[in-house]
């Protein structure tokens, strides 16, 4: 069988909606490829992620070494404190019309990401409900319908959320690192929704890291997507594909392509997985850190059989 490649794109924020859309969506047009969006619409509070420095391990280095500044313009990194905080959501209907028009998959990627981000695991499930609530809230007023899959800010996982999301008629999810989808285990609780882990590295968290360029980004996702027989997930964020690096992505689409990858959306991989859901494994959740990514996120741990 062809490598099989899952492109699961993340809208972090409101530059990331109003111009990383459109040049992601135009990138996949020209060759015909589906992909996975998942989108925050609550307010962009990016400014506040800069109190990660007295809390993330690692978080001014990265900052430095993927030069933050420009790749993300100073507006963004001033939303939420020296700036209002846009609300993403506001006025979002025709992007999302028309990336479910195009036929990709939409989904959410919370309400508040930063909040999410750096409090999900102090969040009880109320908290964790009214978050959802307030992004499905112009999801249906927008799309005519609840959103079926979610994908956490920053691989932030807790047994909360996805009682929450389990209760809520949610499909899958997407909100941890690891290597192989699986029913994800808290303690001695299995929650009930599928969950299909991003398993690649993504090119912001490796950019720069031990001289690591997108050329040498690209050959990484190559080399793996050759190597494996589990078909792949990488995160795409709007901002850094979407905006700077949009060349580099295409280039990594185009090598993709010449290698005969076949590109997939996550919903219907799920579908797949679904059908015959007692072979899928049970696998426990965890904090972990990453190569070049500040703090911690939530990872897959060791497969264990269904009981």
């Amino acid at each position: 069988m062809p490598p099989r490649l899952g492109l699961k794109i993340d809208v972090d924020t409101w530059q990331g909606f109003r111009e990383g859309i459109p040049a992601l969506a135009e990138i996949l047009a020209a060759r015909s490829i589906q992909a996975s969006f998942y989108v925050s619409l609550g307010p962009d509070n990016s400014g506040k992620a800069v109190f990660r420095v007295f809390r993330q391990q690692g978080f001014l280095e990265k900052m430095w070494r993927t030069r933050a500044p420009a790749m993300y313009g100073l507006r963004t990194m001033f939303y939420g404190t020296l700036l209002p905080a846009p609300v993403i959501g506001e006025g979002a209907g025709e992007t999302l019309r028309g990336l479910a028009a195009a036929g990709h998959e939409v989904g959410l990627h919370g309400y508040d990401h930063v909040r999410w981000h750096d409090h999900l695991l102090t969040m009880s499930r109320k908290e964790v409900s009214r978050e959802l609530a307030r992004a499905q809230e112009f999801y249906i007023r927008y799309l005519g319908r609840p959103a079926r899959s979610f994908a956490a800010p920053g691989w932030q996982c807790s047994a909360a959320h996805r009682a929450e999301l389990a209760a809520g008629g949610f499909l899958y999810s997407s909100d941890t690192r690891g290597y192989a989808p699986y029913f994800p285990r808290f303690g001695a609780e299995v929650n009930a929704l599928l969950e299909i882990p991003t398993t690649l590295p993504t090119l912001d968290e490796l950019l720069g890291f031990n001289g690591c360029n997108p050329d040498d980004f690209t050959e990484l996702v190559l080399s793996r997507l050759h190597k494996s027989s589990v078909p792949q997930v990488l995160t795409v964020h709007a901002e850094v594909e979407g905006g700077p690096l949009r060349l580099e992505f295409a280039n990594l689409l185009d090598r993709c392509r010449a290698l005969g990858v076949e590109f997939f959306r996550l919903e219907d991989w799920a579908r797949e997985l679904l059908a015959e859901q007692d072979k899928v494994p049970v696998a426990a959740v965890r904090q972990g850190r990453l190569p070049g990514r500040a703090g911690t996120v939530s990872c897959q741990g060791p497969l264990e059989a269904q009981q």
